[in-house]
Parts: C-alpha cells; sequence; structure tokens
C-alpha cells in the first residue's frame, strides 16, 4: 500500500512540474521573402519546428504560414535554393502572437566543370578523327567554282537573259553589212542597167 501511495505522489508531481515547466502558446505567422530583393516572395518553403517533435509545416504560393507554437521554440525555414534559415520565438510574449518577415537568401553552388564527349574510347575518337572530312576553305571553294563542270552545271540551272537567245554570229554579219559600201564600178549589174538607160534615152531624142 505504502508504494501505491508512493507511486501517486511521483505521478501527481510530475504532472504539477510539467504544468508549472510547460512554455505558452503562440501564434506563429509571416511571410517568407528573397534577402536580396524584400518585395519578391518565396512560396512553399518548409517551416519545421525542430523542438516540438519535429513538426513540419508549409507556406502557401504567397509565402504565407502561420501556425501554434511553444515560446523559445525553434523554427527552421528550407527551400530549394535558398539558405535555410532558423529561429527562435521570443518568451514572455504579452500578445500571445508572433509575426516575423522571414528572409532567405538564394544559394549559390558553383559547379565543376563537366564536358561531354560522344566518344567511349579514345579508339572510336582516333578513328572518327581520322576519317572526318574537313570543311573547304574560301579559296578551294571558288576552285571548285569556276571549273569547266561546275559553269555547265550553272548554264544548265540557271535561266537566261534576252540577249543570250540571239545568235552572236548573225549579229555580227548584219553589222558589217550594215556599214559596208560597194563600189557601183565595180558591179557588172550596174554597168548594164546604165547602158540599158542610155540606149533608151537614145530612142526617144530619135523619135522626137
Amino acid at each position: 500500500m505504502k508504494y501505491l501511495f508512493g507511486i501517486l505522489f511521483l505521478l501527481i508531481t510530475a504532472a504539477a512540474f510539467a504544468q508549472q515547466t510547460e512554455r505558452p502558446l503562440v501564434q506563429f505567422s509571416g511571410v517568407t521573402h528573397n534577402a536580396d530583393s524584400a518585395k519578391v516572395i518565396v512560396p512553399y518553403v518548409n517551416v519545421t519546428n525542430v523542438t516540438t517533435h519535429k513538426q513540419v509545416f508549409i507556406a502557401n504560393y504567397e509565402g504565407y504560414f502561420s501556425f501554434v507554437a511553444h515560446e523559445q521554440d525553434t523554427i527552421r525555414f528550407s527551400s530549394v535554393g535558398y539558405n535555410p534559415v532558423t529561429i527562435v520565438l521570443p518568451a514572455n510574449v504579452v500578445t500571445k502572437s508572433v509575426i516575423m518577415d522571414i528572409l532567405l537568401k538564394p544559394q549559390i553552388i558553383n559547379l565543376p566543370v563537366f564536358r561531354v564527349f560522344p566518344w567511349a574510347t579514345t579508339d572510336e575518337f582516333r578513328k572518327d578523327f581520322l576519317s572526318m572530312k574537313i570543311a573547304d576553305d574560301d579559296l578551294e571553294i571558288a576552285r571548285k567554282n569556276l571549273t569547266p563542270a561546275s559553269i555547265r552545271a550553272l548554264e544548265a540551272s540557271m535561266p537566261h537573259v534576252g540577249y543570250e537567245g540571239i545568235n552572236v554570229q548573225d549579229m555580227h554579219n548584219s553589222i558589217v553589212n550594215s556599214h559596208s559600201t560597194v563600189n557601183p564600178l565595180l558591179n557588172p549589174f550596174a554597168w548594164g542597167s546604165l547602158i540599158r538607160d542610155i540606149a533608151a534615152g537614145d530612142k526617144s531624142s530619135s523619135s522626137n
């Protein structure tokens, strides 16, 4: 019986001690912002109460959060791309409400340089390198474009302008003939016509 009374006394004492040492509750609210620009909201931040059994809350798309915690609880804020922030709620809060703006600093991670090669082994690289066709420079391209075969191909594929349809030889002959003059004294047909004209004139004068 004595043991039973002793156990009950210890339980009552522990409950009373726990009530005396339990910290008051407060309503903790706030908004998560970017530390580099306070106007930028950081949405969906994980809010963890480290002191009270690691309770986890999530801020909404506007960065707003609100939950009940104890005074002097340790609260941790974390989000992808930002350095985590840890705060401790103040004690002896008269209004039983704590409002804070949480500033999260962007996390900058410098990754090492990583190069991707399409060859699994050096032998494959050597084989592809030796069989690789090097592009022609400007001089080689000009030489290929001026070969007779290339010129004929261009002539066959390109449309012709108007003057290209004229026979150049015929044009040359017409120009030469139009500018050339023939001496009538060296033309036997001209002499025959002249004699006929003279004879016709004599006959007309004799008849008169």
